[in-house]
């Protein structure tokens, strides 16, 4: 199994704060207490030109420990003792935090970065608002706020609510319910029938977002990528080997991942090569 396809790490984060605060920033090489910061918004995690963003701010945001000494060394300044430029140095992986308090891994993002400033935060005392010098690395297209914002609130209860976005936010509603995706006890049994919604893959992005929700419903995850959905066929993401697939309005797919598509990025699989795909991993799959 690959990295991006790994169980994420789950954190349950509590707070005493009339703010919602709503991203953790985690230290993932630290032992001990890995948790840097929680804050109400990341400036440079949404961004619509990622290779023009300068650097990353912390809005809103309670620094812990690690985070604490870095804005020390800042205050105390270059050539001080304990001030140390390599003292403001952090390192962090993002996490956005449920309305419950389970934080959930933004698969990709991260940052290293030193501290260069910090001033009180508007949104409540305690809070601050802190500069980094760096931009965050696989930071987020602007439209994923919505999709991470609707995750805040709960896991969604309505299918096909991906269908509105184009193939960009698709894929980030895919990389989402990764994030998100909890296993609830063991596999739906081996030999079950799954329904397939094919009236909006109009991309192979619909088409995972489509058969995450066909086999762990709304909002479920079964794979983003070729390597990932052959993962989640061979048991252990809700389906238990073998089982079977009808694909309703199969027609949409074939037509829109045909070979001569214009809608179809030139290296993306087609319709039948997923049909391939599935009965190489002895899936059956009923178009309708």
């Amino acid at each position: 199994m690959t990295d991006e396809q790994a169980d994420p790490l789950v954190v349950r984060w509590r707070w005493n704060r009339a703010v919602p605060l709503r991203w953790l920033l985690v230290d993932e090489s630290t032992e001990g207490e890995p948790a840097l910061a929680v804050c109400a918004d990341i400036d440079g995690l949404f961004v619509e030109t990622p290779s023009g963003w300068p650097g990353a701010t912390l809005v809103g945001c309670q620094p812990q420990p690690t985070l604490r000494a870095a804005l020390d060394a800042l205050s105390r300044g270059a050539g001080n003792p304990g001030g140390a430029l390599r003292r403001r140095r952090i390192s962090a992986s993002f996490y956005g935090v449920a309305a419950d308090g389970v934080a959930a891994r933004v698969l990709g993002a991260w940052i290293n970065a030193e501290v260069t400033g910090v001033r009180p935060s508007i949104l409540g005392n305690g809070l601050f608002d802190v500069t980094l010098d760096s931009a965050i690395a696989d930071p987020m297209p602007t439209g994923a706020r919505q999709i991470w914002d609707l995750w805040h609130a709960g896991r969604p209860a309505e299918v096909g609510l991906w269908a509105r976005y184009d193939s960009v936010l698709r894929h980030q509603w895919a990389g989402a319910a990764l994030a998100h995706h909890r296993p609830e006890g063991a596999d739906k049994p081996a030999g079950a029938t799954y329904h397939l919604d094919g009236r909006h893959i109009t991309d192979l992005e619909g088409f995972y977002c489509a058969v995450g929700e066909a086999i762990n419903g709304p909002g479920g995850y079964f794979g983003w990528n070729a390597d990932a959905l052959h993962d989640c066929t061979t048991g252990g993401w809700g389906a238990e080997w073998p089982f079977r697939l009808i694909w309703h309005d199969a027609e949409v797919a074939r037509t829109h991942l045909a070979p001569d598509s214009g809608r179809r990025a030139a290296s993306a699989p087609t319709f039948d090569q997923l049909l391939r795909w599935f009965a190489e991993d002895g899936i059956e799959v009923d178009l309708r």
